[in-house]
């Protein structure tokens, strides 16, 4: 058996449900979900035109490294979204097509994390899959304390003698859940810890499409390599997905772009973990990857309930802005963030996720405790009711 196995946690919504457990609900109302990230946006109709017009080509295996289409797509993609050089990006080296983040961001660890007992860095809060990916490639998770002021994971939170043990880092941008968005200086602060203590920075940027002011889209850790004159991206990969950006997580459809080393190497990896895109899948994805209008569109509707519903709540909750990027918000409550939630689902029939169920208590500190993320996934009418019953079980003493 792995010998990390045992040191799995449960997943956030397994706790949920066992949170539930015996509780009963005394609303009436329908059941309103914001407690899990899965988009509800139609799907593009071009989308499920192209898989229905290709579906025949599931007689073939595809190759793992994708096809040259698809990966001329994204690199197409990357230097017009990210305004990188016209030739930073090769699509033969750089890219490599996989089967959504999730499975690449668990995948990497396996791939570079070496003998011993490494440490693999984590922010905190953080997405579970780093965790798990760090504990069964033989690593321990050294976390990072997200900064309340800045959203951010604090680099400073962890010692040099830590870092010096550190062979990779995982951080989400714009982050989940506190919907910051990491800034040049912030990156560049990532890339020197990196260039002195020698470990890769693996950038989880599934929510680089989702953002709440058109003047100030999140940058890439690419551009940032740019910047600082690293044009091999030594060290860097990053991880993006259509899941999000256009509304497909059953697509199952993503990229990692970067060091064309580590894409080699992970391409390695993958050829035997048998995680090729099936063809029709990939003709699908470059489609998409060369279309805006679609994200455009479902960006502006996650803005329009982002601050219809941090209006109504700001009255009831502390500490709720609407954020920069992602369609979360992470609010503080009255009580403990699992008694509210509880609650809440009893009284109004509004699921949340606590925030304790996102992070890990590290030197005596959760920095989730007490919060609660809202994906306000939902069409805006219903995402309206439920903010209104969460006011109401507020108002009304919980």
């Amino acid at each position: 058996m792995n010998r990390g196995l045992p040191f799995l946690q449960p997943y956030p919504f397994e706790r949920m449900e066992r949170l539930k457990a015996g509780a009963r609900p005394q609303s009436s109302a329908a059941h309103i979900n914001l407690g899990i990230g899965e988009p509800q946006e139609p799907v593009p109709e071009f989308i499920t035109q192209a898989l229905r017009s290709n579906i025949e080509d599931i007689g073939q295996y595809p190759a793992t490294r994708g096809t040259e289409q698809l990966r001329q797509s994204i690199s197409e993609w990357l230097i017009s979204r990210f305004a990188l050089p016209q030739h930073a990006i090769n699509a033969g080296e750089h890219v490599l097509p996989v089967a959504g983040t999730r499975e690449a961001l668990f995948a990497i660890a396996q791939t570079v994390i070496g003998r011993g007992r490494p440490y693999v860095a984590l922010p905190n809060p953080f997405y579970q899959i780093y965790e798990g990916a760090a504990l069964l490639s033989g690593a321990k998770p050294r976390y990072l304390r997200v900064d309340p002021q800045i959203g951010l994971p604090d680099p400073d939170s962890l010692d040099k003698s830590v870092w010096n043990r550190v062979q990779l880092l995982y951080i989400t941008n714009p982050a989940n859940p506190t919907g910051a968005i990491a800034d040049a200086q912030y990156l560049q602060r990532l890339l020197e810890l990196s260039e002195r203590h020698g470990f890769i920075i693996a950038a989880d940027e599934c929510y680089s499409e989702i953002y709440t002011y058109a003047d100030a889209p999140p940058i890439s850790l690419l551009s940032a390599c740019i910047d600082a004159g690293r044009h091999d991206f030594e060290r860097c990969m990053v991880f993006h997905s259509l899941s999000k950006r256009s509304s497909v997580p059953g697509l199952r459809s993503g990229f990692v772009a970067g060091d064309p080393g580590l894409i080699y190497a992970f391409l390695r990896y993958r050829t035997y973990q048998g995680c090729a895109l099936p063809l029709h899948v990939q003709k699908a994805s470059s489609l998409a990857w060369q279309d805006e209008a679609h994200v455009r569109a479902t960006r502006q509707r996650y803005v329009e309930r982002l601050q219809a519903v941090t209006a109504i709540l700001s009255e009831v909750l502390d500490d709720i802005q609407t954020p920069s990027a992602t369609f979360y918000l992470w609010p503080r409550t009255p009580i403990d963030d699992q008694e509210f939630t509880r609650k809440l689902w009893e009284q109004e029939q509004v699921t949340v996720l606590p925030g304790s169920f996102l992070s890990r208590t590290n030197e005596g500190d959760n920095p989730g405790l007490n919060r609660i993320r809202m994906a306000l996934v939902p069409d805006f009418d219903t995402c309206i009711d439920a903010a209104e019953r969460i006011k109401r079980f507020v108002d009304n003493g919980i």
